[in-house]
């Protein structure tokens, strides 16, 4: 039934390597499942409430990328969405959190609609092959930042932005040795070296009294109080479609970047470097978004973490539903699932960044036209905390650099329309 499904040895796979795969993108993104919570609570949202909802909406969108796509992507509400709608709409703007999610809900039948029609689908085709490496390698930048900050290697430093923290400090120290670990299993082909590390990092924090046994049974809490609470009238008024098209365009170019990123990856690009059933995974994300919205969370979209999985052999869309039945079993495992520290996953997000910031040898060094740009998209997405700006940074250097070189006649019509909408976007909804 399983070949029949995920066609396993079509992609070179069996059910134990997509089994190993699905655990390790779940360890490396089980963060999400405390993390969501405690940041939408300051919205007034009930913290058990939200817990439920993102564990079911990564369920529902692992399991709809899994069966209907085939793609070995997790989902999940993203952090940076997350930022945005707990910091911006709610506690800056003033907007309620049940009109939040109806704006949530309505980018999502947005999303819909555009995949669809495939215009999602044209615009994602349309990247140069030299742009999508690099934003496998800003993504790549990205993670590790997040890492080294997550883990107290990397600190805030008001004169000089970062610096290095206490490095004899056990998080630092702790995912330091995960990293060094997991690349050592990498050298030597261990199977499921990514999780082994994760498994004995978080071991040795136990040891070290800073992991602590909080039990392994727990029932889920309620999730009525966000459960069909979002406001879709409310978020109908004139002054909120911007907020509609900020979650909108954001989701839509983190996930067309993940999707890149973990395809290319897996080798799962055709020989035209364009996504297979590319429209089935647009349709699985957007769909995990109103899912999302009508549980009681923010926007749900493509992981990165996945890449995790893939790098340990993860291929098909088992990989995303044993993910979702991970997150379905963190309902009643929470207590055990919040016994991962953050440093035990910052070594596997290092090691990813590792193998992402390869793609960059896949870059034409010598034609500066196309090596400039790359540039732009791989550092500003770690400098400035986002993968959305990053990309459209990218995409509006390289059309200005191509036009003052002279060579504007390689701009294809849909590089001119993305990069004039990332120039309206910076300028009118920074």
């Amino acid at each position: 039934m399983l070949e029949k499904i995920f066609k396993l040895s079509e992609h070179k796979t069996t059910v134990k390597t997509e089994v190993i795969a699905g655990m390790t993108t779940f360890l490396t993104m089980a963060y999400i499942i405390f993390v969501n919570p405690s940041m939408l609570s300051a919205t007034g949202m009930d913290s058990g409430a939200v817990f439920v909802a993102t564990c079911l909406a990564v369920a529902i969108g692992c399991f709809i990328m899994g069966f209907y796509a085939n793609y070995p992507v997790a989902l999940a509400p993203g952090m940076g969405l997350s930022a945005f709608f707990t910091y911006v709409v709610v506690l800056d703007m003033g907007y309620s959190w049940q009109i939040s999610l109806g704006a949530v809900f309505l980018s999502g039948v947005c999303f819909t609609t555009l995949s669809l029609f495939k215009i999602r689908e044209w615009i994602i085709n349309s990247i140069p092959m030299s742009m999508r490496h690099g934003i496998a390698a800003g993504i790549g930048l990205f993670l590790a930042l997040i890492a080294l900050e997550n883990s107290g290697i990397v600190i805030n430093n008001p004169a000089t932005l970062v610096s290095l923290g206490d490095m004899t400090a056990l998080p630092a120290a702790l995912a330091s040795l995960g990293f060094f670990l997991i690349i050592a299993l990498a050298h030597f082909r261990v199977k499921g070296g990514v999780m082994i590390a994760i498994l004995g990092v978080t071991f040795i924090g136990f040891l070290c009294g800073d992991v602590h046994y909080t039990g392994i049974i727990s029932l889920p809490p309620s999730i009525l109080p966000t459960f069909m609470q979002m406001d879709i009238a409310g978020a109908f008024n004139v002054s909120m479609i911007s907020i509609v098209f900020a979650f909108l365009f954001v989701d839509l170019f983190d996930t067309s970047g993940t999707l890149l990123a973990v395809a290319s990856k897996a080798n799962l690009l055709d020989e035209n470097g364009n996504l297979p059933r590319l429209k089935r995974a647009l349709l699985a994300d957007s769909g995990a978004s109103i899912a999302g919205a009508i549980l009681g969370t923010s926007t749900t979209t493509s992981y990165i973490e996945s890449v995790a999985g893939v790098a340990e052999g993860g291929r098909t869309g088992l990989t995303a539903v044993v993910v979702g039945v991970l997150f379905l079993f963190s309902l009643f495992l929470a207590p055990l699932a919040g016994m991962i520290p953050g440093y035990a996953t910052a070594g596997a997000l290092l090691y990813v960044a590792v193998l992402m910031v390869g793609s960059l040898k896949e870059i034409n060094w010598d034609d500066i036209t196309e090596a400039a740009p790359v540039v732009v998209v791989t550092i500003m997405m770690p400098l400035t905390y986002s993968i959305a700006n990053g990309i459209a940074l990218g995409f509006i250097s390289f059309a200005a650099i191509k036009i003052f070189c002279g060579r504007y006649k390689e701009l294809s019509s849909s590089v001119w329309f993305l990069a004039i909408l990332f120039l309206i976007k910076l300028i009118y909804f920074a």
